[in-house]
C-alpha cells in the first residue's frame, strides 16, 4: 500500500476538519484518531517537499487543546518560532495546500497573514513571541475588549534573551495572557493525576487568590507576629507545591504556573488551559512533549530528531537527495583542521551546531565549542570576551540571524577591534523558507561596520582559504559568507590581482564583471555569451569585498563599464561601495550594480527566485549588452550618467 493510500483509507476523520469548530465538536476518542491521522498525514507529505516534521509531530495534541479551548481568530494564537505551526495549519482549513509545502505557490513553512487570518505574526527568528503577546493583551486590555493571547514558546526559544526581558513586562502588566512552554526536553517529567490537577486549578481560582491577600493583609497588620507569620505560611505553601509539579523560576517572576502536563495528554492539556484561560492574568502552562513523537525515525534521530530534513523515505526516515559536498561540510572541516593546528581557536553558535557545522568542531575538540542556545546577541559579545582573554572565536550562525546581534558586532566587537570571525551559512537567496531566512542582508548591514572586513568565497577551495585568512586576522573582526547547498566545482583564478581573482579576461577591455561569491560561474557564462556579440569581459572575484581592495578601482579604471552582480541587497551592498570608492578615486568609468531589491520576496527555490529577479546569466548578458552597445568611446563620469537599470521586480 502506497503512503498516499495508507493516508487515505486513515485519515476519514481529518477530512471532516475544515475549521477549529469541527475539532471543538468531536469526543476524546475521535480526538485521539484525528492525532494519529494528523501524524500520518504530516509524514507523507512533508516526506515529499521537506519541513520541520520533528517540532511537529510534537505538537499534535498541545495545538489540537489549544484550538478546542480557544477562539481563533479572535483569540490570537502565537507561535515561537513559527515553525511549530503545521498542526495550526491543518486545523484551519488549509490541508490542499500540504501538497506544495515550502514550495512556489504552495503554503509558507511560517505562519502567514498572506495565508489565513488564523496567522498574526510571521516569525521564523525564535524568542519573539512573547514581546508581541505582550502588546496585543495591553492592546485588548486598554481597548476593553474580552480577547486571550496565546503564546506557544519551544523548540529553544526559551533560550533567547527577548523571552525574558518580555516575561519581566508581562508580569508587570498582569493582563490575560497565556503562555503555553512547549517543553520538548527531558529536564521534568509530567505530573499526573487528580491531586496535581486540583492543585493547578486551585491555583489559578480568584478565590484562592483573594483568601490568600485576605490572610497577607490581616496577618501584616499584626506586630510582631504577623509578617513573620504569612512568610512562613507563604513557603509551605510554595513548599506544598514544588513537591508536586515544579515551579522552576517562574512564579518567582510573578506569573502563575500550572504543569507540568503530558502535553500528549489531549485531555490534560484542556483542563489546564481552560483553567489558565479563566484566572483573568498572565499564566505559563508548562506541557511536557517528545520532538517527534508517534514516528520512529524521528524519535531515534539523536542529532535532531528530524528537525527541518529534506524529502525523506517514510519507512526509514533518510534523506532521498543523494549525498554531494555541502558548503556547510566544507567550512565545518577546514575549521578543524585550523584548530587541530591552532589551539586559540573556539566556535561558538546559538542553538545550530549541526546545521552551521560547528558540530564538527565539538566532536573533535569538546572543550572548545560553546553553545549559547538562541541568543545571537550574547554569542557576539561573549565572542569578544573570549577575543579580549587572548583566543580567536569563530561565531558560526546564519546570516538572516547574525542581524540580530548588530549593535554587538559593532560597538562591542568592532570598537574594540577584537580578533572575531563570524562565519555566515545560508547567506545570500535561500529559497524554501521564505523572506525572513534570506541572508541578503548582511553584506548591507555590516558594510558600514569600521574595521569589519567581509569575504565572499566563490567554491570550496576559495572557502578554505578565505576562512584561514579571516582567522589570521588580528587586528579585528572578519565575516566569511557563503550559501546553502551544494558547492559548483572549483573555479580556478588566471591570475592574482593583490586579493582580486581574475576569472576570465579578454584582449578587449569593455566591462570589468565583478561577479560575488557564488556568482563567479554566471560571470563567466555572462562573459562567454558577451563575447559571441564581439565584446571583452574581465571576470573578477573580489574575494574579499569590504572592504573595497584598491586593485578593484584599478581594474575598474581600465574598462568601458563596471556591473557588479551580488547575491545580497543592491542598497548599500558590494556595487555601492565600489561605487563610492571609484568616485573617491576620480574613476568616471560608469557602473551598474545588479543584486537584490530590498523587498520581502516570496519563499520558492533559489533557482525561481533568482529567475524572478532577473539574475540568471541569460538575463545579465542581455542588460549589460544593451548597456555597453550604448556607450560611445568617451565614458562620462559615473556621478553624472545614470543608465537604464533593468525591471527587478518580482514576476
Amino acid at each position: 500500500m502506497s503512503v498516499d493510500e495508507d493516508t487515505a483509507n486513515h485519515g476519514r476523520l481529518l477530512g471532516t476538519v475544515r475549521g477549529p469548530q469541527d475539532v471543538k465538536r468531536m469526543t476524546g476518542e475521535q480526538l485521539d484518531i484525528l492525532a494519529a491521522e494528523i501524524r500520518d498525514f504530516l509524514i507523507a507529505k512533508v516526506s515529499r517537499t521537506g519541513g520541520h516534521v520533528g517540532p511537529n509531530l510534537g505538537v499534535v495534541e498541545l495545538t489540537l487543546a489549544m484550538h478546542r479551548v480557544f477562539d481563533s481568530p479572535r483569540d490570537r494564537l502565537l507561535f515561537d518560532t513559527g515553525h511549530q505551526s503545521y498542526v495550526h495549519k491543518i486545523l484551519t482549513g488549509r490541508q490542499d495546500g500540504f501538497d506544495k509545502l515550502r514550495q512556489r505557490g504552495g503554503l509558507s513553512g511560517y505562519p502567514s497573514q498572506a495565508e489565513s487570518e488564523h496567522d498574526l505574526i510571521e516569525n521564523s527568528h525564535a524568542s519573539t513571541a512573547l514581546s508581541y503577546a505582550d502588546g496585543l493583551a495591553k492592546a485588548y486590555a486598554l481597548r476593553g475588549e474580552q480577547r486571550s493571547v496565546v503564546a506557544v514558546v519551544g523548540d529553544g526559544a526559551l533560550t533567547g534573551g527577548m523571552c525574558w526581558e518580555a516575561l519581566n513586562n508581562i508580569a508587570t502588566a498582569g493582563n490575560r495572557l497565556v503562555i503555553v512552554v512547549n517543553d520538548n526536553g527531558r529536564s521534568y517529567s509530567p505530573t499526573i493525576g487528580g491531586l496535581a490537577d486540583h492543585l493547578s486549578s486551585l491555583r489559578l481560582n480568584p478565590g484562592y487568590e483573594k483568601v490568600l491577600d485576605t490572610v497577607k493583609d490581616a496577618l501584616g497588620n499584626t506586630p510582631f507576629v504577623g509578617k513573620p507569620m504569612y512568610e512562613v505560611l507563604h513557603a509551605v505553601k510554595k513548599g506544598i507545591k514544588d513537591a508536586v509539579a515544579p515551579q522552576a523560576m517562574f512564579e518567582d517572576l510573578g506569573i502563575k504556573y500550572v504543569g507540568p502536563v503530558d502535553g500528549h495528554d489531549i485531555a490534560a492539556v484542556e483542563s489546564a488551559l481552560r483553567a489558565a484561560k479563566n484566572f483573568g492574568g498572565p499564566v505559563i502552562v508548562h506541557a511536557v512533549t517528545r520532538k517527534g513523537y508517534g514516528y520512529r525515525p524521528a524519535e531515534e534521530d539523536e542529532a535532531d530528531c528530524l528537525h527541518g530534513p529534506g524529502a525523506f523515505d517514510v519507512e526509514t526516515g533518510k534523506l532521498l537527495a543523494a549525498p554531494s559536498v555541502k558548503w556547510t561540510q566544507v567550512f565545518a572541516d577546514e575549521l578543524v583542521a585550523i584548530a587541530d593546528e591552532r589551539p586559540d581557536v573556539v566556535g561558538i553558535t546559538a542553538a545550530m551546531a549541526e546545521p552551521t557545522g560547528i558540530a564538527t568542531l565539538a566532536r573533535k575538540h569538546p572543550h572548545r565549542v560553546y553553545d549559547v542556545g538562541i541568543a545571537e546577541q550574547h554569542a557576539a559579545t561573549s565572542a569578544a570576551g573570549l577575543a579580549m582573554g587572548g583566543l580567536h572565536p569563530v561565531v558560526a550562525v546564519y546570516a538572516t540571524f547574525l542581524n540580530r546581534a548588530f549593535d554587538q558586532v559593532l560597538l562591542d566587537v568592532a570598537m574594540h577591534k577584537l580578533p572575531v570571525t563570524f562565519v555566515l551559512d545560508r547567506a545570500g537567496i535561500t529559497g524554501p523558507d521564505g523572506p525572513s531566512h534570506y541572508g541578503i542582508w548582511d553584506m548591507s548591514v555590516f558594510g558600514v561596520v569600521p574595521g569589519l572586513r567581509i569575504a565572499a568565497p566563490r567554491d570550496s577551495a576559495s572557502l578554505r582559504e578565505e576562512l584561514r585568512e579571516a582567522i589570521a586576522v588580528d587586528d579585528g573582526p572578519t565575516i566569511v559568507r557563503f550559501p546553502t547547498g551544494t558547492v559548483a566545482a572549483d573555479l580556478p583564478a588566471i591570475r592574482r590581482v593583490g586579493p582580486v581573482d581574475v576569472l576570465a579576461e579578454s584582449a578587449r577591455t569593455d566591462v570589468l564583471l565583478v561577479a560575488v561569491g557564488s556568482f563567479g560561474l554566471l560571470g563567466m557564462e555572462v562573459a562567454s555569451r558577451l563575447a559571441e556579440q564581439g565584446y571583452g569581459v574581465t571576470v573578477v572575484d573580489p574575494r574579499w569585498v569590504r572592504p573595497v581592495p584598491a586593485e578593484l578601482v584599478e581594474l575598474a579604471a581600465g574598462h568601458r563599464l563596471v556591473v557588479t552582480v551580488e547575491d545580497g541587497v543592491r542598497i548599500g551592498g558590494v556595487g555601492d561601495a565600489l561605487g563610492q570608492a571609484m568616485r573617491d578615486a576620480d574613476v568616471r568609468v560608469p557602473l551598474r550594480d545588479l543584486g537584490v531589491p530590498a523587498d520581502w520576496h516570496p519563499h520558492g527555490t533559489r533557482a525561481q527566485i533568482l529567475a524572478d529577479l532577473r539574475l540568471t546569466a541569460q538575463d545579465v548578458a542581455r542588460d549589460v549588452t544593451g548597456w555597453i552597445s550604448g556607450l560611445d568611446g568617451d565614458a562620462p563620469s559615473v556621478e553624472t550618467v545614470r543608465l537604464p537599470a533593468p525591471d527587478t521586480t518580482p514576476n
